[in-house]
């Protein structure tokens, strides 16, 4: 089985008292089923990507905020890490174990989904969405995790 290591982030921001997620919505891909027309429904996910080479998991997870949601953050705390087992349905069908580390990161600067073209292919866009309701918005299990431990810590330390 082989192995990926990955990193991610909850960006969070503080507007008008309430606190927003920054997340990404998937491109959409061939529908289900091909003699229907619905339009499939979006899977909405945290930034997140794989360490590159001489990068620790911190900065995997800023560079990977920047590349895929235009903004750039500040790190707050590490959330935890997220393992599961998936299978590459774009390749060659072999069984990955992967783990995405997870930091809890503050807005800095930058405007939501202004990303570039070539990243297109794996972000269809970037929005701000409530950090209250991204527990029930994306689409897997560990990062709803995430967003929940993100949640916590705010309400925890209201000096954030």
């Amino acid at each position: 089985m082989v192995r990926e290591i990955s990193a991610g982030g909850v960006v969070v921001r503080n507007k008008d008292g309430s606190w927003w997620m920054a997340a990404i919505e998937l491109p959409a891909g061939p529908p289900a089923d091909p003699t229907k027309r619905a339009k499939p429904k979006p899977v909405l996910c945290l930034p997140k990507g794989l360490i590159d080479p001489g990068e620790n998991a911190l900065e995997a997870a800023l560079r990977e905020v920047r590349e895929e949601t235009g903004i750039t953050a500040a790190p707050i705390v590490k959330l935890g890490d997220s393992k599961y087992v998936y299978v590459r349905s774009w390749s060659d069908g072999e069984r990955v174990f992967k783990i995405v580390s997870f930091y809890l990161l503050r807005y800095e600067s930058g405007r939501i989904d202004h990303i570039a073209d070539a990243m297109r292919i794996e972000v269809a866009r970037a929005k701000w969405v409530p950090l209250e309701d991204a527990p029930k918005l994306l689409a897997y299990g560990g990062e709803k995790q995430m967003a929940l431990k993100a949640l916590q810590y705010l309400e925890a330390h209201a000096e954030v």
